[in-house]
Formats: C-alpha cells, sequence, structure tokens
C-alpha cells in the first residue's frame, strides 16, 4: 500500500528545522507568516520575551476594506504593507522573515514584497 505525503506534517518539519537558526529580538524581531486557504497572517515576534510585537492579516477591518475583489497575492502584498506600517509605528526598521515551512512563491512572496516596499529591511 501507498502511503499519502501529508504536506502540512511535511511544512512543520521544515519550519522546526527553520527554527533552530532563525531568532528575533526587540531590535531584529522576527516576520513570521501563516497562510491559510482563505487568509494570510504576518505577526513580528520578540522571541526572547515570547511576546508578538505587531501583527497583521487579511481578517483586520481595514485591510478587508483594501482587499475587497482582488486575489489572494494582492491581498497578500496588502498585508505586508499593513505590517511594514505597524513595525515603523512601533519602531522596528529591520527584521528576520520566517516564512515557517511555506515555499517562498505566490503569498508568501508577495506579502515579503509588501513588507520591503513599505520600508522593512529583511
Amino acid at each position: 500500500m501507498i502511503n499519502k505525503i501529508n504536506k502540512n506534517e511535511a511544512r512543520k518539519k521544515r519550519a522546526k528545522r527553520v527554527r533552530k537558526y532563525i531568532s528575533g529580538t526587540a531590535e531584529r524581531p522576527r516576520l513570521s507568516v501563516h497562510r491559510s486557504l482563505t487568509n494570510i497572517y504576518a505577526q513580528l515576534i520578540d522571541d526572547v520575551k515570547g511576546v508578538t510585537l505587531a501583527s497583521a492579516s487579511t481578517m483586520e477591518k481595514d485591510v478587508v476594506k483594501l482587499i475587497e475583489g482582488k486575489t489572494k497575492q494582492e491581498a497578500a502584498f496588502i498585508v505586508g504593507e499593513a505590517i511594514a506600517k505597524a513595525a515603523k509605528k512601533k519602531g522596528i526598521k529591520t527584521c528576520v522573515f520566517d516564512r515557517a515551512g511555506y515555499l517562498y512563491t505566490g503569498r508568501v512572496k508577495a506579502l515579503a514584497e509588501g513588507a520591503r516596499k513599505a520600508g522593512l529591511e529583511f
């Protein structure tokens, strides 16, 4: 019998393997991305204190108005810009990008490009 590969379990293994080397601090937090079927979430995390410094997602009221009628990739780009604006309010200029085991393509790439365009460096 052939066993089917569970893609989410494989992603979690990749994420865990990468997280050994990626860590966020107060000066340079970790930009973590989570992708679901319909939404995308991003948060800036200080791993030293275990605190989320800023977050943005397609579920937020101000973002929902902007993404109406747009594709998922365009929505991810807008979320990237929103997380960069939230970071600037907190005085954060640089971060470490954590794609959480997702491939750097599609919505994850669009989110990263949106954050870079809005002024976040990584």
